[in-house]
This record gives C-alpha cells, structure tokens and sequence, in this order.
C-alpha cells in the first residue's frame, strides 16, 4: 500500500477508535467485564484447555483489602479447577498458581511452557490467597524506548497477559500522548516546525517527556501519532478490563520555547543541561510555580487526555528527573510540587500523584531531608504514591522516615539500560519488602518491578512476581530448583545444580549493586578497563558445564536452549575480560608475540563465535530489533529514521556518544559489525605502537573509532530476523574450545 494510502487508512481505523468511550470503559471495570477479559485470556493462552477451567471475578472475595483469589475443584463434571478472584488481575494470578504448581507450567518472555497433563488435576481441597500488596507495579518510564518503543497490538497483547497472570495491577499507559500534546501546543498558538523541533525521535521519548531531552533523532511523523493513539485505546481498555489501574501522564512545568514566542512575558527559567548534552539538545524552559500559565497548560492538557481516555485518576509527573532545580530553598521546591499536583486536580479533583523517586538518591547531596520533605508535604498525604525505584540497593525510605508519611512502593529496577547480562540481587529483594514493611510507621503500599530494559534474566522477575503475593520470604533454593523444573518441563539434577550455582553468584550480587554491564565487550576500548566481577566466574563456568550435559534430555525445551545461550553468553563475556587483560599485560609488557595471539583469539574465534551463538536466539538478533523499527514506518523515509533511531540508541545514545554504549546489548550482528570492529581497531593500534616504538593515544583512538561508531549507526545493512544455527551445537563448540582454559583462569587459549 503507498505511504498516503496507508496514513489514510490509518486515520480512518482512528476515526472509529476515536468514537467517545461508553462510561463503562473510561474507568475501573465492574466485576462481569473483568471476568469476561479474564476468561478470553484464558483462552488465548490454553486454547480449548481453557474450557476445563472455570474463571469468576468477586470483588467482595478481598473484603475491602488487597486482592485475593480462591481455587477448587468442583465435585463431577468436565470443570477441573474453579479460579475466583477478586479482580480480573487476582483470577489471572490464581489461574497462573494453578498452572504453575499443579499442572508444572511456566511463561516468560524468553518462553512459555505450557505442556499440559491430560487430564487437568484437581485439587485436594479448596486454595485461598491474599496478597499483603494494595499495588503490584510494573514498568519503568524508560521502558518505554529502551523495550517497547517499536511494538504494536499484538506484542502489547501479550505483554498485558503476561501482566495479569504476574498478579501486575498497576503500570503506566503513556502511548499517544505525544498527539495530545501537539493538540494543546496548536490550541497555545505554536506551529508545526516549533513542536517539531520540540519532540524527539521514538527510541528517545522518554527522556523528551521527562524534560530532559528535545529534539534528538526527530521529528514524530503524522503517521506515528495515529499509531500510537490507536494503541494507546486499545492498550487501555484492556489493562482496565482486567481490573489493572492506567497510570496516565501529565504536566511536569517544562514547555518548548515555542511557548516563550507566543507569550514572551511568561515567566520561566532554563534549567541546566542533562548528562553530557549541550543545550542544543537539552536545558529545558521550567515554568515559575507563580506562573498563571502552569496551571492553564497543565489543566488543558490533563482535561484533553481523560476526555480522550478516560481516567483511573492516578497520573505520572517528574519535573527534576536527573536535572539540578534551580534553587535549593525548600519553599520553591515546595512551590513547584504544589503547582504540579494543582495542575492534576484543576482538570481531576479526584487526582491521585504517582512520582518515581529516583532523584533523591540519584543526587543525595542536593536532596536532604529539608528539600525531600519540601516536595513530599507539599501535597496532602494519600495523594501521593512514591515509587522507591530501586529500593533492592539503595531504598530511599529508611533515611525519609518512610517518605514523610506518603505512601510508597518497595520496587526492583534491576536492570538499566536493557543491558544484557545475567544478574540479580536475590537475598535483597527476598528480604527487602518484608523489611519495608516492619519499618516503624510503615507507608509501604505495594511492591514493584521498574526495569529500564526487559526481555533479560526472566528468573528475577519471576521470582519478584511471586513475593508480590508472599506474606514472607522464600527458601531460594527450593524456589530455584522448582522454577528450574517448571521453566524445562522436565526434572533434571543438572540443571537443578546449574541453578543453584547462578543463584549463590550472578544472581546474589550484595550490597549497593548496580546491573550495568560494564564488560570490556560491550566498551570502548582503553588500557583502564574494569574486570571485576561481584562473583566467582567459575561458578558461571561449572553451570554452563552442567547445563551442557543437560542438553540431551532438556534440548527440545525452547526455554532450555535460551538459557544454554544466555549462560554461554556470559561465559564468552567473562572470557573477553580474561582476553582483554592478557592483551594489555602484552603492551605494557611489550611482548608483541603474546599480543598477536591474545588478539588473534579474540577478534578471529572468540567474537566470531559468540555472534554465532547470538545468531541462534530470536531475542538476540539485531535484526529482528532493526525489523521492528522498521516496520512501524509508512514509507522508506520514516523506515530510515526510525533504525536510526533503535542503532544509535544502543551505540552513541545521542549525536556524539554523549551516553556511549549505556543501553549496549549483545546482539547478533552488534557484536561483529560494532564491538568487534572497535576490537580490530584497538588491538591494530597497540600492535602499531609496539612497532613504531610511539606511545598509545587514547584521545587519538577515541576520535578514530567514534568514526567507526558512527559509520555503524548510517549504513544500512540488512542482518537476520529469524534464529540461524543450532543453539547446542555452538554453545558446545564454543565449550569444547574455551572451557578448559577457562578453569584455569583463561590464561591459556583455546586448542
């Protein structure tokens, strides 16, 4: 279809979707709609097995309280378990227990294991389950480019099942509001070159929403704004039809300078500039508190939104996300809370604040208890929810007295950047919440899963979903071992102890952690890279033996092959810092021969190899990443812009390498044509040096290699959207070769 052609057809879908909202969608459903979106998620997960189980929706089940479900199994008939829960999301997680610790099943992201006994079993006697949780969270606001900036309907649809049955009743709905906004800049009297100017390109929106970015990698064409609009209706009445509440996004006081042309006398300020851009890019106009024009603008847009949307009356806003305030005085902080929050009420009376409260630990200096209690009693207690973003390393509530009395939510980050890598901070998150909740006066209403990236470390999120439900910790071991078995379909002693060796290393990091991967793999070469680990790397290598000699009774299990993949992965990425350590011990030592052969075995076999192993998994192609992107456009244009996009984002992260490699992913396709070219060129440099006798330049090496950064981010070749190889063979080969030396401390190099 040509490219008006299919902006037309476009429109007119919209224009239908567009049509206002009866009542009943535009809020909280009653307890028929949400069994009957319960029930048709059955289906689509089960098929016809769904029909052998009956699902009901009681919101007097939870009494007033938290969510509940119950499970039983009726006398006679062809109904083998009868979930009820007190929500469409409480029924999901019952129907889930079930399939989880009955019928042996599993669903990830990676995977789902749905091999079901025939019959279905029934239960022995009746199950309750109440979860000490008003809110179980999900998702983070940068989640929203790093993970599903590319996605349409049907990747949505599975995600907000997968939500459900999670026992997730909570999450962020922010699609299309870009659309909104250019609605209520139109009605201010700005034109289209101002706005935009103003928006960024789509892999990079969350930081254009947050205040923190302008204008990279855009503008938005007509043709996204009607796609994100028809996905957001779509998006949430689904989520409300489950029961889930819509987090909706509102007005934070930054404006585009159009603003200021049209109302020259307006009173706002520039803030300074974010990470490393210049104010090219950055430094965004904050509105004054005092400013009439706050509450106008905040109010139009809010009233523009619920009238589009409907509500569930709880809104997102971050006006200092990672930015400096103007001023450190507790009344101006104060001010700008409050102009926000009357913002919200203006067009909502019922306004409920959802606020991430990762800038009082992002810059403690500046946040101390004055100015935090500034921002959290200027708006009346209850009305307000803080998320403590990344309460399993660095929780905020101990040192606010549980955030002044506002209501907060215990939450796992985990993981930054959608960075590939395996981690977890399991002892932290088992005891975290129960923790939060002991602590004296206590405001913790919920518990959360805020990753900036997903689609990773599926065992974590698992296991953190569950403990939303807990009232205690879990016995870790038991848990891995079960979850091991349920993820496989099939028991297996080895896999069982490759589990139990991740979950005492990678996945038991202590401490102040944080999930970033900082491997020399995924790094712009220098002499003064950091090898640490927080683990014992042979217990990497000992599970990737055990989970090899599993291969031939778990190898037909799609899970099974995905973690053979990512476990082999992380061996390769541990032996690329023994490589890279043996490389740089040869320079200073001047031994070019060593040199020659280190970096022989790391340009020519080991990243080879490990670009194969990519190439076999669906979640590690680049080109399946580069395809998405792609395939939102309506012509080649928007197509070229928006890979653009989705290459820089996990490369330079910006014109200059401003946020170099911070959302780096080991793809198949990255690894040889990005990280593997920065290799060839680092080590040909040093081999050079130790030639000509001429010192190392790293500025030299930077200016050099930015160019092959770049050169990655503009051309255009094309890389595999679909698995290639056979994940066992290759992790085998791989094995054959490296392990031995890597037992030995990698120290020797493969036959």
């Amino acid at each position: 279809m040509a490219a008006p052609l299919r902006v037309a057809a476009m429109a007119a879908v919209l224009a239908a979707a567009r049509a206002p909202l009866p009542p009943e969608l535009r809020g909280p459903a009653g307890d028929a709609r949400q069994e009957a979106a319960v029930r048709a998620l059955a289906r689509r997960l089960l098929g016809s097995r769904a029909a052998a189980v009956a699902l009901s929706v009681d919101a007097a089940l939870a009494a007033g309280g938290p969510d509940a479900y119950r499970l039983r199994s009726p006398p006679g008939g062809a109904v083998a378990v009868a979930v009820t829960g007190s929500s469409g999301v409480a029924a999901a997680a019952g129907l889930y227990r079930y399939l989880r610790d009955f019928c042996g099943c599993h669903l990830s992201w990676s995977a789902a294991q749905l091999r079901l006994p025939d019959p279905l079993p029934r239960l022995q006697s009746e199950i309750r389950a109440a979860t000490p949780n008003r809110y179980r969270y999900y998702q983070n606001v940068c989640a929203h480019s790093y993970s599903y900036a590319w996605w349409g309907w049907e990747r949505w649809e599975r995600e907000i099942d997968w939500m459900a049955l999670s026992g997730i009743n909570a999450a962020p709905a922010f699609a299309g509001q870009e659309a909104l906004w250019q609605r209520v800049y139109r009605t201010l009297g700005l034109n289209q070159s101002e706005i935009d100017a103003h928006f960024t390109g789509p892999a990079f929106l969350a930081w254009n929403r947050m205040g923190n970015l302008h204008g990279w990698a855009g503008p938005l064409p007509r043709a996204w704004h009607l796609q994100q609009l028809y996905l957001q209706y779509r998006i949430v009445e689904r989520m409300r039809s489950l029961g889930m509440t819509t987090v909706l996004p509102a007005f934070a006081g930054h404006v585009p300078p159009g603003v200021l042309r049209v109302f020259p006398r307006i009173n706002a300020t520039r803030l300074g500039n974010w990470s490393h851009f210049d104010c090219t890019l950055s430094c965004a106009y904050l509105l004054s508190p005092e400013e009439p024009m706050f509450q106008v603008i905040g109010t139009l847009f809010l009233k523009e939104l619920i009238k589009e949307f409907g509500t569930d009356h709880v809104y997102s806003a971050d006006t200092f996300n990672e930015m400096s305030p103007l001023s450190s005085d507790p009344a101006y902080l104060a001010g700008i809370t409050n102009a926000v929050f009357r913002a919200m009420t203006g067009a909502d009376p019922e306004a409920q604040w959802l606020m991430q409260g990762w800038l009082f630990q992002h810059q403690p200096a500046f946040w101390q208890p004055p100015q935090v209690q500034a921002v959290l009693r200027a708006v009346p207690l209850g009305r307000m929810i803080v998320l403590d973003l990344f309460a399993e390393s660095k929780p905020v509530y101990e040192w606010t007295e549980s955030f002044y009395g506002q209501p907060f939510i215990w939450c796992m980050l985990h993981n930054f950047g959608g960075n590939h890598g395996l981690f977890g901070a399991v002892e932290a998150i088992n005891h975290g919440p129960f923790a939060a909740r002991r602590f004296p006066n206590s405001t913790m209403v919920g518990t959360g899963l805020v990753p900036e990236g997903i689609e990773q470390n599926d065992m974590v999120y698992e296991l953190m979903n569950e403990l939303g439900w807990s009232h205690e910790p879990l016995n870790l071991p038991v848990w891995v071992s079960r979850y091991a078995q349920r993820r496989y379909g099939a028991p297996s002693a080895a896999a069982s102890a490759a589990w139990q060796l991740l979950l005492r290393s990678v996945y038991n990091c202590t401490g102040a952690c944080v999930n970033h991967n900082r491997s020399p793999l995924v790094r712009r070469p220098s002499l003064h890279m950091d090898t640490q680990l927080w683990y014992n790397a042979s217990d990497v290598y000992e599970a990737w033996r055990l989970l090899l000699s599993a291969g031939t009774a778990l190898g037909s299990s799609p899970a099974f092959r995905y973690d053979l993949a990512d476990v082999t992965r992380q061996a390769v990425q541990q032996l690329v810092g023994d490589y890279y350590q043996r490389i740089r011990d040869s320079f200073q030592r001047r031994a070019l021969p060593e040199l020659l052969a280190a970096g022989g075995v790391l340009l020519y076999d080991l990243l080879p190899e490990l670009d194969a192993l990519l190439g076999s998994q669906r979640l590690f192609l680049l080109g399946r990443m580069l395809q998405s992107a792609r395939a939102v456009a309506t012509s080649e244009r928007e197509a070229e812009q928006y890979e653009r996009n989705a290459r820089n984002q996990v490369t330079l992260w910006g014109p200059s390498g401003n946020i170099l490699d911070y959302a780096n992913k080991q793809l198949a396709g990255l690894v040889l044509d990005y990280y593997g070219v920065r290799w060839s060129l680092f080590v040909s440099l040093l081999v050079e040096s130790l030639n000509t006798g001429s010192p190392f330049h790293q500025e030299q090496f930077n200016q050099a290699v930015f160019q092959v950064e770049r050169g990655f981010v503009y051309n255009e070749k094309r890389y595999p959207a679909t698995p290639v190889g056979d994940t066992l063979e290759i992790a085998r080969k791989i094995f054959l070769k490296y392990y031995p030396s890597a037992k030995q401390g990698g120290r020797d190099g493969p036959p």
